[in-house]
């Protein structure tokens, strides 16, 4: 991941292109909120149903994620997605086509709250669109408990990140360095997500995936946390310029990274 931002209140309404919200579609919607409120400190109010049952978690009152239960009848992949922030999901929808996407949900009102898409960039990676009316994402930032960034973890970013650049306007920066195939992805002249192509270090049973990171306030403890809930350690926490950092799995199989920023 890219350098670590300082702990900031998000804006009102998200810039179009920057990651505004993040999903997770499980099959025992329960358990999950029971790991996620204990790892997490979350609590759970309904959210929009058009796609099953459907809740949002709070942090403080503030609105964090979404967890949603998925058809018993489909064999889907258990994995945080994030949305993206669009002005005009119609026209994201197209260019998403355009550019060698697909797009597999929507575009799809959700009540009231807006109008979503999930779709899938050239390399096979879902990510979701959201076009905010009376929701308008992930109110609090910068705390323990709440995304503090998203990757992408891909084969090579060169394609994926004209993708990027030309469905959501967003600006890729290239890592300065020969051997670390990397791109920060820069909406409003900010940082807001990365792009790293690992080649064939991609684990064969997930293929290209976005990787959401959680902010904790201390990454030994919350792994430990996590183990005695049932989750699994991928990766023990380790030191990294960004801070210390665990990539771990909910009971369901769900990959996400903790992260403790450096304070």
């Amino acid at each position: 991941m890219t350098e670590a931002r300082e702990p900031a209140a998000r804006p009102a309404r998200h810039t179009p292109g920057t990651p505004c919200w993040v999903s997770l579609m499980v099959h025992g919607m329960a358990a999950t909120q029971e790991f996620y409120g204990a790892l997490f400190g979350w609590e759970f109010v309904p959210g929009p149903q058009q796609l099953g049952p459907y809740v949002r978690a709070l942090l403080d009152g503030q609105e964090v994620a979404g967890i949603g239960q998925l058809p018993p009848d489909r064999h889907l992949p258990v994995a945080w997605t994030p949305y993206l922030a669009s002005e005009d999901i119609d026209l994201t929808a197209e260019t998403v086509r355009l550019c060698g996407g697909t797009v597999g949900v929507g575009p799809l009102d959700a009540g009231d709250a807006g109008r979503l898409v999930i779709g899938s960039d050239p390399s096979g990676a879902v990510f979701g669109v959201w076009q905010a009316a009376a929701h308008l994402g992930t109110s609090v930032a910068g705390v323990p408990g709440t995304p503090a960034w998203h990757e992408l973890l891909t084969f090579e970013t060169v394609s994926v990140t004209k993708f990027y650049e030309t469905v959501f306007g967003l600006e890729g920066e290239p890592a300065v360095s020969a051997d670390f195939d990397y791109v920060t992805l820069h909406a409003g002249g900010r940082p807001v997500a990365g792009l790293h192509g690992v080649g064939h270090a991609l684990p064969r049973d997930r293929g290209p995936h976005w990787m959401t990171y959680f902010e904790v306030s201390d990454a030994d403890a919350a792994t430990g946390l996590l183990v005695d809930l049932g989750g699994h350690v991928l990766r023990p926490p380790h030191d990294s310029p960004h801070g210390r950092v665990a990539t771990v799995a909910d009971p369901e199989g769900a990959r996400f990274s903790l992260i403790e920023n450096p304070r």
